[in-house]
């Protein structure tokens, strides 16, 4: 889908300039997205997003409002100005449309880790953003 592509292409880009050579790629897949006839002008879009072993994404925002929920493995999420957090499955994590997302990877070295990105955007906006 249009969408997943261009996430996986910001992603891949970013990763390429700032992670090292060997870094497994990260993978994106868009399952839905629906416009708001309530709200005009919003959408809602759900990803699901594989972090391999030791993988994980540069630093970006998105403008949106973003609820990650882990579906396997743990992975590591913070936004500046918080502390970073270990979730596992089971666990959540919300980030603002002025977040900067700071840190989101893996937890492990050796398992991959599984989870859903339920994000309330403008319609037709990008997904993410790369930030610094």
């Amino acid at each position: 889908m249009q969408h997943s592509t261009i996430f996986a292409s910001l992603m891949l880009a970013a990763c390429s300039v700032s992670a090292q050579p060997s870094a497994p790629p990260v993978e994106v897949d868009t399952l839905m997205s629906k416009a708001l006839a309530e709200y005009p002008g919003k959408e809602t879009m759900v990803i699901e997003v594989t972090y391999p072993p030791g993988g994980g994404d540069p630093v970006h925002r998105h403008d949106a409002h973003g609820f990650i929920y882990v579906l396997e493995g743990s992975i590591v999420m913070g936004v500046r100005g918080g502390e970073p957090v270990t979730l596992s499955a089971g666990q959540a994590f919300y980030e603002g449309p002025d977040d900067i997302h700071t840190v989101g990877r893996n937890a492990s070295s050796t398992e991959p880790a599984r989870f859903l990105v339920f994000l309330l955007k403008d319609a037709g906006a990008p997904i993410l953003e790369p930030a610094h």
